[in-house]
Parts: structure tokens; sequence; C-alpha cells
């Protein structure tokens, strides 16, 4: 098992490119499940995530070819399997959109429930209620949704709370529905305006995708489409928390500052200077950070998954600052870890009191989760002394070769075997 062996100290200089974003690219890849004909996605990101994906839909029959730079070729002309296993769906709860592709196109899927989750329960009630709104049986047997529809039908949808995924599964199956779909309550997410942006290069007829009110108008048939994934805003702003903490100045290529409102609002409050291009922004930081107080919310409001990473920077803040997680009930397991490089830091409920110490001492500790996996990299990298993280592969799962990219701008970071360690 991989471990990263962080010394800390130095500030950050240098550029470097953002990555396609995950959350973005796998409900893309699954939308290729809604035509026979070939998908071509370009600015894939190279993450665990994505290969769990592209296994999911090969197993289906799906031919997936991956090439140099970030481009990959869909094409479904031939599904032999309408399941997804337990095996990769507990891997990723991200494998129930194609719940809505496969019941749209071929009228049937059987799909594992995804089970638990290390930051909290995502229920995918939401998704079965919507589907059933659209005219499809469905049952849970055995731990599997087994779902059946002729063809799907248009349906006036709201869900009871904003979610990605729920939305991004009606919106694939919504597309294919006869007559039209108004989804209401719909999560106004960039990663959900890509999906629905490639969806309409596919033929589908979509239209207040980046709202909370989405408009389909069921179509027979999809063809194929070339796309490109957007830029990592999650990606992104993990690297500007980084030179936060560390402090330094760099450049970020290949971001898109527009869907980074709320990050780029608290990191200039926390004292970063922010000059944003079309697709670039240079960050610089030449003091201690100061307090943010902060609500995590839906978008466009402040991202969860934003808020362990802002969490790593306010530790070293001249000052207390407030945190509030509203989305996931268990989203501070990172806490404990980042007490044990010096952190002062006290949980109430939903909410961390962050009182923020002149220095972190290095230690080793142990990622739980992804973002709290790119919490401890930035604490890391402002520590004193040595940092160790163990248990990287939740990190792979959403940031390619993050310590490449850290190398780049100067960082003193090391990916190593436990064995090499010992």
């Amino acid at each position: 098992m991989d471990i990263l062996r962080i010394t800390g100290g130095n500030r950050l200089q240098g550029e470097i490119s953002i990555s396609g974003a995950k959350n973005a690219a796998l409900p893309i890849l699954c939308a290729g499940l809604l035509t026979a004909d070939t998908i071509t996605l370009t600015n894939v990101p190279e993450l665990n995530d994505i290969a769990t994906t592209l296994k999911l839909l090969s197993q289906m029959g799906v031919r997936c070819a991956r090439e140099t730079g970030g481009t990959v070729n869909i094409t479904a002309n031939a599904v032999t399997t309408l399941e997804a296993p337990y095996e990769l769906v507990k891997t990723m709860r991200a494998s129930i959109l194609v719940l809505g592709p496969l019941i749209a196109r071929f009228g049937q899927a059987r799909v594992s429930l995804p089970g638990g989750c290390a930051i909290g329960q995502r229920p995918v009630d939401q998704h079965i209620q919507g589907l059933a709104a659209l005219g499809a049986d469905i049952r849970i047997e055995h731990g599997f949704v087994v779902a059946r529809a002729s063809r799907l039908k248009g349906a006036v949808i709201r869900t009871d709370m904003v979610t990605v995924t729920g939305t991004e599964n009606l919106l694939m199956a919504a597309v294919l529905a006869e007559g039209q779909t108004v989804l209401e309550n719909a999560a106004r997410e960039p990663e959900v305006v890509d999906l629905a942006e490639l969806l309409i290069k596919m033929g589908a007829q979509i239209r207040g995708h980046g709202t909370d009110r989405i408009v389909i108008e069921g179509v027979k048939t999809l063809h194929g489409a070339t796309h490109r994934v957007i830029p990592d805003r999650i990606e992104a702003g993990s690297f500007l928390c980084a030179v936060g903490a560390a402090g330094g100045d760099i450049t970020l290529r290949n971001v898109a500052p527009d869907t980074m409102g709320a990050t780029l609002a608290k990191l200039q409050e926390a004292g970063l200077r922010l000059t944003c291009g079309t697709d670039s922004i240079r960050a610089t930081m030449t003091q201690r950070p100061k307090p943010v107080d902060f609500r995590t919310h839906e978008y466009p409001g402040f991202a969860t998954d934003m808020q362990a990473q802002v969490m790593a920077l306010t530790a070293l803040a001249d000052g207390t600052s407030v945190i509030a997680e509203t989305i996931f009930e268990n989203r501070y397991m990172h806490v404990q870890e980042l007490l044990r490089l010096g952190a002062r830091i006290d949980i109430d409920g939903h909410t961390a009191v962050v009182r923020g110490v002149a220095k972190l001492s290095g230690a080793t500790v142990m990622a739980t989760d992804l973002r709290a996996s790119a919490s401890l990299v930035i604490a890391g990298l402002a520590a004193e002394g040595e940092t160790i993280v163990e248990r990287i592969y939740h990190l792979d799962r959403g940031y390619e070769r993050m310590e490449h990219k850290l190398r780049q701008l100067g960082a003193k970071i090391e990916r190593l075997s436990s064995k090499e360690l010992s």
C-alpha cells in the first residue's frame, strides 16, 4: 500500500495544469450507454474512479478505448448485460449512474445498491422515486435495484432534496422518454451542466440546465458526439488551498474560474491574492492566513468537497474560524488527523471551531476519504518536519498524479510503498 512522505516548509512556485473534472467525467461516461454510436471524450482524467467506471462499462459489453492525452472512446453498440454488480458498485457509489441510461435505452436494468459511505449516507431513494414517476417498475431484490419499463414517459419530478447524481440519473433517463419531463429542485452544479451539454450534442432537447428547473423534451434516439470534459474545480481549489497554507506564487492552467465563485471568495477572504483569466488563476500568498467562516451548501454555495481543504488552511489562520457542514453528517473524519499535526479544532454537532495555530508539526496521519486525503497533504506541506500520509488510495480516486504536480511547484513530496518506508 502506497504512502506519501512530505517534508513541509517549502513555498510553492510555478505553474501546473488542472485535470478534467472527475465528477463531470463519471456521468458523461455512463451517458455513452444511451446510444449505439461512438462518444469521444477528451480531457478525461486518469483516476481510479474513472478506471472503475470503464471496467464496469466494459463488463457490460461496451467498447472503451483510452488513448494518450486524456481521450476516451465509448461505443455501446453490443451491450451484453444490463447488470452492475456489487463488486464494482461498492467501490464507487457513482456506479448508480448507469441505472437511468440502461432503463431509458434498453427498458431494464439490474444495479446493485451502493451500500454505506465513509462520509455519510447518500440514499438512492430519490433516483428510484424519480424513475418510478417516469413509469419504471422498480423493485429491490437481493440487494439490487431491478427496473423495467417498455418506454419511459415524461413527468414532472420534484426531488425531496437537491441531489447531484439523482439529477444526472433522471436527466439521462428523461432524454429518451416519451413527452416532456420537468425536473424541479434540480442540482445546479457545473458537472450537471456539462452532462447536459454532451446530451444536447447527442441530439437531446434540454433547456434550463444550470437552474433548479430543467425541461427535457424526449427524443427516440441519440447519436454520437465529441465532448471535452470541464476542468476540475475541486482539484483547482485544493491547489489554491495548498499555496494558501504553504505560501508562494502559483499559476493554474486549464481551469474554469467562473465555476469556482464561492471557493475563490473565501480564499480571497483568507488572504490569497487571486488574478483570474478566462482559463487561468494566479494565486499569491505572502502572509499567514486570515480566519474565515463558512457553511457548506449546494451549488452555487460553498462546496462540501472543499470543506476539508479549507479547514486545513484555517488551521494555520491568525484567529478563529467557524465551519458548518450541512451536506454530509460524517464529514469531519479528517479532524482527528489534523489534531495529530497540532491543529486546534473542536467539533459540536455539524459545526467545527478552528482556532488557528502559528505552526503545525509533521506526524503520521491516515486518510479516511478522498477530500480528507487532500486536506492532510495540504497541512503536511505547511507543517514543520516530515508528514506521512497513509491510505492514499483515497487520494488516487480523485486527484491525478497530485504528488507530481506538487513537485512541479517545488514541494518536497514523494510516493513510497509502505515496505520502502519501513
